[in-house]
């Protein structure tokens, strides 16, 4: 589901500044040989993360779900000099591609690429986070929350991708509500009543949750 006109979102992207050279290698290469391609948070969305990582300049950036690399790339440009970005991700298959992108865009020193279950991983990270940036399976988006926010500075940052899904959030654009639809929606609902957050829903894309830890 698109949530805006085609040519309304094409202007959006026309003014708004260019992905770099890489970035854009990134997404058509994605598009042409990797499975899933939706995946990839794209131009407009991958914008927005390096804007609020050059807003936030986090010392420590935590993200679960690397897929291509591409927003990780996004969000390390707001990296503290000396900081690390941390990604994990459970498909060993993209660890090659994803390491060469890294090494190829110079900030290759500044992170990790964990490869794993990130419920086991992410808990032998001893660091606390400036920005969090969730995009992996959606039965595990409360568990990677609560996993997460004690580890999170106050006045820190979680960002949870697909949290619309295509629509489905609203019974009109589903046929039925299926476990990962659910677990988007009761997701929505525990990060909007968690006291120790403030959050946004924003509709861009296909829905970014952002919560300010208190």
């Amino acid at each position: 589901m698109e949530f805006i006109d085609e040519e309304l979102l094409r202007y959006s992207e026309d003014h708004t500044s260019p992905e770099s050279e890489l970035l854009h290698k990134i997404n058509r290469q994605t598009h042409l040989s990797v499975m899933k391609p939706r995946m990839l948070s794209g131009h407009l969305q991958g914008r927005l993360l390096s804007l609020y990582a050059k807003m936030i300049q986090p010392k420590q950036i935590l993200e679960i779900g690397t897929y291509t690399g591409y927003s990780a790339l996004c969000m390390v440009e707001g990296l503290q000099p000396g900081g690390t970005l941390h990604t994990v991700d459970i498909n060993e298959e993209l660890e090659e591609r994803v390491r060469g992108y890294f090494d190829e865009s110079g900030y290759g020193e500044s992170i990790k690429l964990y490869i794993g279950n990130a419920l086991e991983i992410v808990p032998t990270i001893n660091e606390e986070f400036d920005l969090v940036f969730i995009d992996a399976d959606k039965i595990n988006y409360a568990r990677y929350y609560d996993m997460v926010v004690d580890k999170v500075r106050p006045g820190g940052y979680i960002i949870a991708d697909n949290v619309l899904w295509s629509g489905k959030v609203l019974e009109k654009y589903r046929k039925k509500l299926d476990e990962d639809t659910k677990a988007v929606l009761d997701f929505n609902l525990y990060v909007h009543q968690d006291e120790r957050v403030e959050n946004i829903l924003l509709p861009v894309r296909d829905g970014l949750m952002i919560a300010r830890k208190k």
